[in-house]
C-alpha cells in the first residue's frame, strides 16, 4: 500500500495525483487533524507528530510513505528517513528550483506556512537560487484554515488577494504553492491573478507551480506492485486523528466525491 500523511486534508491534493497515475494501487491516507494546522506549531512538536503518524502507516504495511505536508517535510523528513531506513519516503519541497528557472522577471513568490519558511531545509533550498531570482515569501495560515473548514464565502477572495497581490506588485511572474492545502484554492488564486493583470494592463504571464504532480510521479517510480493475500481489498482508506465526520465533509467537498473515514483518536491522539 501507499501511505499518505498530512496534518489535515491538504495532502489530498497529492493523494489525488497519485491515484490519478496509479488508480488500482491501494492507499491509506492519514490526517493528523487533532493538531492541524502544523504551520504555527513548534518544530519539535511537528517532528514528533510526524514520526508517530508515519510509524502508524508503516505498521499498516505502507511502503512508500508520502509526507504530503510541506511543514512536516521541512522539519522532519530526515528524521523520518533515519527512523525508517527500509521504507521509501517521499517528502514535499517548495518548487523554488523550477520557479527560478522559469521566471522571466527575475522575481518568484513563495506561499507557505511560517514553519516551512523559517526551516533550515527551506533556507538551504533558497540559498541555491537567490542568485538567480529574487524570492519573496509570504506565510498564509488563514488559507489552511479556510480549506480545513471549507470557508469559501465572500471573505475568501480578499483573503487570497491579501497574500498574492503584494507579490504581483513586486514583479513576481511565478508563484510557488508551498503548502499542500493551497492547490484546493487554485480557482481563487487564478481569479486574483487575472483581476490584477486586468487592473494593471499587465501583459506578463503568471505561472502557478504546484509540486503535487511531480511528487506523484516520484511515488510511481518507487511503487513496487505487491500481491494481496485475498486478491481484493479496499483500495482507498482514510483515517483522521480528529473527528471522522469533519474529515469526511471537507474531503468530500474538495475532492467532489463521497469520502468515508475512520477516527484514530484512541491510537494517535496523545501528543508524542
Amino acid at each position: 500500500m501507499i501511505g499518505v500523511f498530512d496534518s489535515g486534508i491538504g495532502g489530498l491534493t497529492v493523494w489525488r495525483e497519485i491515484t490519478r497515475i496509479l488508480p488500482d494501487v491501494p492507499t491509506i491516507y492519514l490526517a493528523d487533524q487533532a493538531f492541524v494546522p502544523y504551520g504555527e506549531r513548534p518544530e519539535a512538536f511537528v517532528c514528533a507528530r510526524t514520526l508517530t503518524c508515519v510509524e502508524w502507516l508503516v505498521e499498516q504495511g505502507c511502503d512508500p510513505v508520502v509526507v504530503a505536508c510541506n511543514t512536516a517535510s521541512a522539519v522532519a523528513l530526515e528524521a523520518v528517513r533515519h527512523a525508517f531506513p527500509s521504507v521509501g519516503v517521499v517528502g514535499m519541497e517548495p518548487a523554488v528550483k523550477p520557479a527560478a528557472q522559469q521566471t522571466r522577471t527575475g522575481v518568484v513568490g513563495v506561499l507557505a506556512t511560517a514553519v516551512t519558511l523559517r526551516s533550515a531545509r527551506y533556507a538551504a533550498l533558497t540559498a541555491q537560487w537567490r542568485a538567480s531570482a529574487q524570492i519573496i515569501e509570504r506565510a498564509c495560515p488563514t488559507w489552511v484554515t479556510a480549506v480545513e473548514t471549507c470557508e469559501t464565502n465572500a471573505q475568501l477572495q480578499p483573503c487570497v488577494e491579501a497574500c498574492l497581490v503584494p507579490m504581483l506588485e513586486a514583479g513576481a511572474d511565478v508563484i510557488v504553492l508551498g503548502c499542500t492545502h493551497f492547490p484546493f484554492l487554485l480557482p481563487w488564486i487564478e481569479r486574483s491573478v487575472e483581476a490584477w493583470r486586468v487592473a494593471h494592463a499587465a501583459e506578463r504571464e503568471v505561472r502557478i507551480l504546484d509540486p503535487s504532480p511531480a511528487v506523484a510521479r516520484q511515488v510511481a517510480r518507487l511503487w513496487k506492485p505487491r500481491s494481496s493475500p485475498n486478491g481484493t481489498h479496499a483500495l482507498q482508506r482514510f483515517y483522521t486523528t480528529g473527528e471522522a465526520l469533519r474529515f469526511e465533509q471537507a474531503a468530500s467537498f474538495w475532492l467532489g466525491q463521497p469520502v468515508r473515514a475512520a477516527s484514530l483518536t484512541s491510537a494517535l491522539r496523545v501528543p508524542a
